[in-house]
């Protein structure tokens, strides 16, 4: 069991982001999950309904730096990471730093931007580091990336490359809200509630302290064997060209142990797991053309992954007990 103080705060940091964002608890809830381990989140929708001013919300509620990047086609790489600018005067080179240098970054509709600027954010996501004239420099821990996109048939978008959307531990959709639901954020809008206002629930150290503890979350050899058995059956499904990579079984397995964490366990049971499993596993998916003709998509068909799968009994029962 995590403590009651942890506990708490989390509780805290979701209540704080459900007051401006109204009516989207679970997606906010899932959020919260995927940074507790650490990854990447990628919110995809229409313009509108939210994405940025969740990112905004999450980054008020956490303390340490915050970096925005616009993305637009005409960014170049060294817009996001950073430059090395010439000194006439003492003849050295100076390294100002780019917005990706931050602790929580948002890198906004970053399928704007050419597939050559996505890629630089390529090592900062997987290895926590950026490359510039041939010097690694560390980004700050804890380092978040918060990213959003536009549908792909919006004009003016570029499709994220298999490889940086594996990087993303989660992909999550607001939605339009429910009528009742949209009233009342009109009626909070007249409240003068603002995210410039909000100060930070969660301080970094304690949010890398909970991530330390979410490692130690116990999984055990069955569950273990669960994800790997579905991930298997992805790679020879018939509608499927791409399944889920050994990368995608480990992100997988890690946003369970902190879905279980969230919920207040010290292990895994099978409810975790597939409360992440869509967020986590549909966007590792390429689905052929075949199968986007006949209307599928990557979570109607990680439904179908799990629901031929075999769930372990005995976490059924020791999760209905707990």
């Amino acid at each position: 069991m995590i403590d009651h103080y942890s506990a708490d705060l989390l509780g805290k940091l979701v209540n704080r982001v459900d007051s401006i964002i109204v009516g989207k608890r679970k997606e906010i809830e899932l959020a919260v999950v995927c940074m507790l381990y650490g990854g990447h989140i990628l919110l995809e929708d229409v313009p509108g309904v939210g994405k940025t001013l969740l990112v905004r919300t999450l980054a008020a509620c956490l303390g340490g730096s915050f970096g925005r990047i616009q993305f637009t086609s005409d960014l170049m790489p060294s817009d996001v990471t950073g430059v090395s600018v010439y000194h006439p005067q003492t003849g050295q080179f100076e390294f100002r730093s780019g917005p990706i240098m931050a602790h929580v970054v948002l890198a906004d509709e970053i399928n704007r931007a050419a597939p050559r600027t996505q890629s630089a954010l390529l090592e900062a996501m997987e290895e926590r580091k950026v490359t510039v004239d041939g010097i690694t420099r560390p980004l700050p821990k804890p380092f978040l990336l918060l990213a959003t996109q536009n549908p792909l048939d919006y004009e003016g978008t570029y499709r994220l490359p298999e490889a940086q959307l594996d990087r993303f531990l989660m992909r999550i959709a607001l939605g339009y809200p429910e009528p009742e639901q949209e009233v009342e954020m009109l009626g909070r809008m007249q409240e003068n509630l603002s995210v410039e206002d909000m100060r930070p629930v969660l301080l970094l150290e304690e949010m890398a302290k909970m991530q330390r503890q979410v490692r130690k979350v116990l999984v055990d050899e069955r569950i273990k064997q669960y994800l790997v058995a579905i991930a298997d059956a992805s790679r020879h499904h018939p509608q499927l060209a791409l399944g889920i990579s050994p990368r995608g079984t480990l992100a997988w397995m890690g946003a369970s142990q902190a879905m279980a964490y969230y919920k207040g366990r010290s292990y895994v049971i099978p409810d975790d797991v597939k409360a992440v499993s869509a967020a986590v596993l549909a966007h590792r998916l390429m689905l052929k053309p075949e199968a986007k003709f006949a209307g599928l998509n990557g979570e109607s068909v990680v439904e179908e992954l799990l629901s031929k799968g075999t769930v372990p009994v005995f976490f059924q029962q020791r999760g209905a007990s707990s």
